[in-house]
């Protein structure tokens, strides 16, 4: 008996042409928590609103550690985070999630990721991104997308821009002790359709639809 006979999950996968995105097993989680402790962004800054990169390189490791193993405990096909890693020749370079909340009555998804610093602007953000927006609304029948980033990463901004979002409003937060401004984003099935340029391949989502809630085809298209 094998893991994904108990957890299906396990056997979800997202391949584009550079990037495989799964869930992590033990030993890709270690490596996904030293590229935390590594670096995730210039210290200067603070993308997150939870600021969980502002503490030491061990601390950074653990809380990605507990992160993950928080999601899988609490998964609900009702309330889900589904974090994936995001690997390139086999080596991890970052993670990838979506998350929904009742997702079968407001079919609704929202995203967040971040790389190893040193791996950074290669492009893939976007084909990280476009491989959960392929899996959202190809594979699970999403009406919207949202995301968020503050006004002063254009990196974050630049790849929804790509991905064909749409500003959604503003939000004011306090990080690392002063006002910051969000700026929310939306993206529609019919937006995601006419800037989809990503090819996506997804293999063992039927045996995991229950998971999002959802039952059979049916389900996914209405």
């Amino acid at each position: 008996m094998s893991l994904v006979s108990h957890w299906p999950l396990a056997g979800l996968r997202l391949t584009t042409r550079r990037l495989e995105l799964r869930l992590p097993d033990s030993d890709e989680l270690v490596e996904l928590a030293s590229l935390a402790a590594a670096g995730v962004h210039d210290p200067a800054v603070q993308p997150f609103t939870v600021a969980w990169t502002d503490v030491a390189p061990e601390q950074r490791a653990q809380s990605v550690l507990q992160y993950h193993w928080r999601c899988w405990a609490a998964w609900k096909p009702e309330d889900w985070d589904l974090n994936l890693v995001v690997l390139r020749d086999g080596v991890v370079v970052g993670t990838q999630g979506i998350s929904a909340r009742d997702f079968t009555v407001r079919r609704e998804v929202g995203t967040g990721s971040w790389l190893g610093r040193t791996y950074h602007g290669h492009g893939l953000g976007t084909e990280m991104r476009a491989a959960v927006l392929h899996l959202a609304f190809a594979g699970l029948g999403a009406q919207q997308a949202i995301s968020g980033a503050y006004v002063d990463n254009s990196a974050s901004l630049g790849v929804s821009r790509k991905l064909g979002y749409r500003g959604d409003g503003i939000e004011r937060h306090a990080v690392r002790g002063r006002p910051a401004v969000l700026q929310r984003l939306r993206l529609t099935a019919e937006q995601w359709q006419d800037r989809q340029r990503v090819p996506v391949v997804i293999e063992g989502l039927p045996d995991c639809l229950t998971w999002f809630g959802l039952n059979e085809q049916a389900d996914i298209q209405g």
